[in-house]
């Protein structure tokens, strides 16, 4: 017997990647057509082309995740700004240690806070929250690179 959260969770994945390919071919389409001349071109319009990736799957997820907030947020102010804007951190005191314990603790806050500045929204999160809201960002990530290797399968036949 299948298992109803496996089942609602692929569902969800699967109506996310039509939401984002909906999205991410009407993007598409605004670009300029043109074929570009010159390398500074050739950069605008992949940067575009990323920009409408990402902006396509955020859209798609909604706000029902910190990352896809994190990121909608960043380009609405992008829109009004044109220019990034960063959440700073507090520093926590931190209490006193043996010297392995304190390698150790320090790894993990190293890598801790790489994947902080790897996930959208994740500058201010407790380290599960973070777990939980990378691994939903692999997912969409993984789906996001599926719908554009079809769309480019299909563009260049």
């Amino acid at each position: 017997m299948n298992n109803p959260r496996r089942l609602s969770s692929s569902c969800s994945m699967t109506n996310i990647k039509s939401r984002f390919t909906h999205g991410f071919l009407r993007a598409l389409s605004r670009i300029n057509t043109r074929k570009p001349s010159t390398t500074r071109e050739i950069c605008k319009r992949f940067l575009r082309v990323k920009l409408a990736a990402d902006a396509s799957m955020a859209s798609a997820v909604g706000s029902r995740r910190a990352w896809s907030r994190a990121m909608l947020l960043k380009m609405r102010l992008r829109r009004r700004t044109c220019r990034d804007s960063r959440i700073t951190n507090d520093k926590k005191k931190k209490k006193k240690m043996s010297g392995s314990d304190q390698k150790e603790e320090v790894n993990g806050i190293r890598k801790a806070e790489e994947l902080r500045g790897l996930v959208p929204g994740g500058e201010s999160m407790e380290i599960c929250k973070l777990l939980d809201e990378t691994a939903h960002y692999i997912k969409c990530l993984s789906t996001q690179v599926k719908v554009m290797t079809t769309i480019a399968d299909f563009y260049s036949l």
